[in-house]
Formats: structure tokens, sequence, C-alpha cells
């Protein structure tokens, strides 16, 4: 067996999907969590293995790892499909001849519904219905098809085109047990309507420049607003190939050197050898003929998650970071990329009327995490793409990689996204809100002492503020040295009432 993941816990024989890995020499990234059946009566778990005794060895085929991984190690998309591609379908559709039961049915379903193909079996008869994904397990929509052929219930968020899957984990279950849509409401309806609309303005052009930002870009002020419109409409268009491509037209204002448009070439993130020749990627992009089918397959899921329940954080996460590994155009994705956590959450009608979350700029405070997660991915599947260098400098891709943009595990992507939408919800919007609020009241004071314009009140704040509430000699030395003591101390006074210095 040509086991290529983490040391074993102890002595024992890897199962289920790990041994489908080595056994089948499936060129697909190892799962991230794998099964030991311990040479000893030995059962316990850690983070890397569950580790299951003697007498529990599933056996020596193929059928057999199939059925102990759907019932121990749950669903991986990924080995499920390759598996469909190499094992003969005799063997598992002979065990499987009269059998009824609920991870069997699992099995034959799944298989059908990757392989496009139907195994050599007769419909079954009077069954019970149930899930192709356990909900508790799994976020999964809440009506789905029901298969009579196999009597399951296809509750999967996606299609064979594109169908990344969430985990249920403790964290995500307390990020969405928050209710992070009322608690936003409940801050905007606190706040006055014009003091609303001013912190919606403002954080929607933070969040551009913050986008920009992790792109490594400065970008002029006109091109970071003009970038913030097009994130203030997102969820009013339907998502579509036509859609992304209009909305990298506004995010590359100068195409010279860019070809527009989904990509008919290879692609890649990373950098070239000293000469500007030879490709050095750290990520290698989906191959161009995959594309359309992809893209589609992205714009169904959001349609069928959404409509069935699933959570939009869910949703935005795995579509959003999906988008971004198939890195469908050749300039322009991360910006997309994070645009569309904005498309889902506001087709989800996840936002109050009239508000972008500023994600971007969590993202940006936390972006040692973000790149994290979207190495979790990109990273493991590296080494199974077969590639080489052009003479313009890019890849052309020589094996079929559409498997790992289709399916895979975005439950670490879902905790990210979830808990920058609690801190934006919890932290960044009350806090933008109570500012403007208390600029308001220390503006209004002003007002009433003298007649000074808007800006100069903003250098005074700033003045005050780096002087936790006094003037500095040097600020009543130039700019505000027409100021009165006594116009100095009730304007001090003002500002400490403002916000609470005391």
């Amino acid at each position: 067996m040509n086991f290529y993941g983490p040391n074993r816990p102890g002595p024992g024989r890897i199962a289920g999907y790990g041994w489908l890995v080595s056994e089948l020499a499936l060129r697909v990234p190892m799962p991230r969590r794998l099964s030991l059946v311990s040479d000893h009566h030995e059962r316990r778990s850690d983070p890397e293995w569950e580790v299951f005794r003697s007498e529990q060895w599933p056996g020596e085929a193929v059928f057999d790892h199939l059925m102990f991984a759907i019932k121990n190690e749950g669903i991986d998309l990924r080995v499920l499909h390759e598996v469909t591609k190499v094992a003969d379908p005799s063997e598992i559709s002979q065990p499987l001849a009269g059998t009824t039961g609920l991870f069997a049915r699992r099995l034959w379903f799944f298989w059908e519904w990757l392989s496009n193909e139907r195994l050599d079996l007769p419909d079954l008869g009077k069954v019970k219905y149930e899930p192709a994904l356990n909900p508790d397990e799994y976020f999964a929509i809440e009506f789905g098809n029901r298969s009579a052929r196999h009597k399951i219930i296809d509750n999967l968020p996606g299609t064979p085109a594109f169908c990344p899957l969430v985990q249920r984990t403790s964290r995500l279950d307390q990020l969405i047990a928050r209710q992070l849509p009322t608690r936003a409401r409940e801050v905007v309806e606190k706040a006055p309507q014009h003091i609303v609309s001013r912190a919606a303005a403002f954080l929607l052009l933070e969040d551009s420049k913050a986008s920009f930002a992790i792109e490594q870009e400065r970008p002029e002020p006109q091109r970071a607003a003009r970038w913030a419109r097009a994130i203030n409409e997102a969820g009013s268009q339907q998502l579509s190939q036509s859609e992304l491509e209009r909305l990298q037209q506004v995010v590359l204002q100068d195409a010279r050197f860019v070809k527009m448009g989904v990509r008919n070439e290879g692609g890649f993130i990373g950098g070239h050898t000293r000469d500007g020749k030879t490709p050095v990627p750290v990520h290698i992009s989906a191959r161009h003929k995959d594309l359309a089918d992809l893209l589609e397959g992205i714009a169904l899921y959001e349609g069928r998650a959404l409509e069935g329940g699933v959570d939009p954080m869910v949703v935005a996460a795995a579509l959003s970071f999906g988008f971004v590994y198939i890195h469908p155009f050749e300039d322009g994705n991360g910006r997309l990329h994070r645009y569309l956590l904005h498309h889902v959450l506001a087709r989800g009608g996840f936002n109050p009327a009239g508000l972008v979350f500023p994600i971007s700029v969590v993202v940006h405070r936390r972006i040692k995490e973000y790149s994290e997660v979207l190495k979790s991915v990109s990273g493991p599947m590296m080494e199974f793409i077969d590639w080489q260098p052009t003479e313009q400098g890019n890849v052309e891709i020589l094996s079929d990689t559409a498997v790992f943009y289709r399916f895979f595990d975005s439950t670490m992507h879902a905790e990210f996204v979830a808990d920058c939408v609690r801190e934006t919800v919890e932290q960044h919007l009350p806090k933008e809100i109570d500012y403007i609020e208390r600029y308001d009241r220390f503006k209004s004071s002003v007002d009433a002492i003298l007649d000074m314009p808007a800006r100069k009140v903003d250098l005074l704040r700033g003045f005050l503020e780096q002087g936790n509430g006094k003037l500095s000699s040097l600020a009543l030395g130039k700019e505000f040295s027409a100021l009165t003591q006594k116009e100095v101390a009730l304007i001090e006074k003002a500002y400490e009432v403002a916000w609470s210095l005391a």
C-alpha cells in the first residue's frame, strides 16, 4: 500500500478513504482525518486519526472500504468520484444487490450521482426515504428531490458540476445561533436613518479599499469608489458567467495588458524564475475547458443552496472560495471572490437593507488566517496536478483536475467567513455608528460655540483624540491659534461629553 498521509498513531491498518486512496493509487489529497484499525483492542480519537478496534476491520474489497468510509468517515466526494473512475462497477453492484440498508443506499446513490452511470441494479421497492447527507452532520438543503430508484432524498447543496460540502461543527453552530442578521438589524434600528446612511457609505468605501489592499494595491479614489458602487449593488443581478465578466470590467479599469473574460488558456498564482520564462506556481487554476461547466455549477449551487435554506454565510464561503480556486479570469479574481461574499449574503437576505458588511476590512486584519484558509485546499492538491510550462510563461495542465474544484471540504472556509461576519456585526458596525453619533454631538456643541467649517472640526477632533481630550500647544500655536482660552475650555468639555472622557 502506497500511503502518503500522516504518521500512524500506532500499529494497525489504514481503512476507509485512506485505504481507497492508497490501494487504488487515486490522485487526490488524503482526507484531513483518517481511520486506522488497530492491531489491538483499542478505540480512540485524535485530530488526525480515528482508531478502531481490530475486529472492526472491514475486509479486503473496494466495496468493504466504501461502506466503512460512508458509515464512519462521512462523505468525501473527491475520493468517491475517483473511485467510480477506476473500480469495476460489478464489484459494487453485486454486493449491493438485494440490500436496503441506509449506508448501502447512500453508496449506490452517490456512485450514480457522481458517475452519471447506472449500476446493474433494479430500482428499490417499498423502502423508507432517507437523506443523502445526514443533516445533523452536514449543511444540506431542507427539501430535496426524491430518487425513487435509491429511496434517497437528494439534499446535497449543489450539483455534480459544483458541490463543496460543509460539516456541522460546534463553532459554526454557535456562530449561527448568535442570529447575526437579527443583531445587525437591531443595531441599525436603534440609530437614526441619517446616521445609518452615513455609516453605510463609509463602510462601503472602507470595504472597497480593503479589498484592493488585500491584493497589495492602492487604487485611485475614483477606482475604489467605482468598485464600492459595484459592491453596493451586490445581489441585485442573477449570478452567471456574463455577470461575472461584467464585474471584471468594473474591477479592471486599464485592460490594455489583460485578456478580458474567461480564460482560454491555463492559469496559475505565483511567480516566475528570474528570466521571467518558467512559472513557479503556488496555486494552479482550473483547466480552461472546464470553466464554463464550473461557473454554471457555481450559479446552480447558489440558487439551490439558498432556496434550500442553507445558512447564507455557509453558502457565501463555499461559493466564493470555490470561485477563487477556479480562478476563471486572468486578473480580478481576488476582488470578485470577495464581491461574491457580499453577493450571496445579499441574495440570502442576510444584510439590513442598504447596508454592506465591510467583510474585506476584517479579512485584511486577519490576512494570515485568511491565507491559511486559502491554502487548506489549494496546497494539498498541487502535487496531484500534472503541468508543464508554455513558451509564453504560462502553465499547460496535462491531467484532469476538475474534481479538485467541484468537490472540496469547505468547513474551514465557512467557519472563517462566519466569524468575520460576527466581528463585523458585533464590533465594526456598532463602532462606526457609535462614532458618527458621538462626532455629531461634538460638532453640534462646537457649532454652538463658534462658526467653524466641517473640515476644521474634523481636524480639531483629531488633535483632541491625539491629546486624550486636550488641545496640544502645537495645535494652539498653529491651526487653532485664534481660539480664546474660554473657547478652548468649552471645546475640550464638549469632546469630553461626546466621548465620555472623565
